[in-house]
């Protein structure tokens, strides 16, 4: 059984996509980050740097005791060798699988954040940050346009963690949509993968795990979420 420690947010919801499609048991643990859930001293002694999602298998492939995972890659890259299943065995399709999961987790979920912060959430507009962030989430989505001609999933035919990681923060705020339109294969890649049964299971427990979401967050939220610097003492 797997302990999940789980919000719906785009990071979030790519530890489900893995798990639904792959079938395994999981429990939901709700961390809710607009309460501060995340600064509880239980939850930091297996996600340290306070974010989430993070993971405790309480059956890890090599016999011992539970063992936790934070930072969702690599929480995929455990699932993936764990269960053997959506991500390439030949070498060459490993790398490629790796190389666009790390590309979403250092290129395409920050900057993505970035935009969302500076045109949903932070308490002014400010117009050079607006456009800095639009302007690299776009020129990260014709990288990918790009490369999905003429393949049907991120690596070729199968849907592997690098899917799973970058579907979700594919246009994630509805107050602030972008516009795919010029990014036909993005948007053929994102109609196929909503589609698949196991993403609408993933996406239905948002509202379970949250009845809120979506609604504006407080400001005592986005103090929360967004006011935190480094500890004293």
């Amino acid at each position: 059984m797997i302990d999940l420690y789980y919000w719906p947010t785009p990071n979030g919801h790519k530890i489900t996509l893995f798990l639904e499609e792959a079938g395994l048991p999981y429990t939901i643990k709700p961390v809710d980050i607009g309460k501060g859930a995340q600064f509880e001293p239980a939850y930091l002694a297996i996600s340290p740097n306070n974010k989430m999602p993070a993971i405790v298998d309480h059956e890890p492939v090599d016999g011992g005791g539970p063992l936790s995972v934070f930072e969702s890659g690599a929480i995929l890259v455990y699932l993936a060798g764990k269960t053997g299943k959506f991500i390439p065995e030949d070498p060459r399709g490993k790398v490629a699988c790796l190389e666009w999961l790390f590309w979403q987790m250092g290129g395409l979920g920050p900057m993505t954040g970035q935009y969302g912060h500076f045109h949903v959430y932070a308490p002014e507009k400010i117009p050079y940050a607006m456009e800095r962030y639009r302007k690299e989430v776009e020129r990260l989505l014709d990288v990918l346009d790009r490369h999905l001609k003429d393949r049907a999933f991120i690596t070729g035919d199968d849907y592997t963690i690098a899917d799973m990681a970058c579907y979700p923060w594919v246009d994630p705020y509805s107050k602030a949509p972008f516009d795919l339109q010029p990014f036909a294969e993005v948007r053929r890649w994102r109609a196929a993968i909503a589609a698949r049964p196991g993403t609408q299971r993933a996406y239905a427990l948002e509202k379970e795990v949250n009845r809120n979401a979506g609604q504006p967050m407080s400001d005592e939220e986005k103090k929360i979420l967004f006011g935190q610097g480094a500890r004293k003492g």
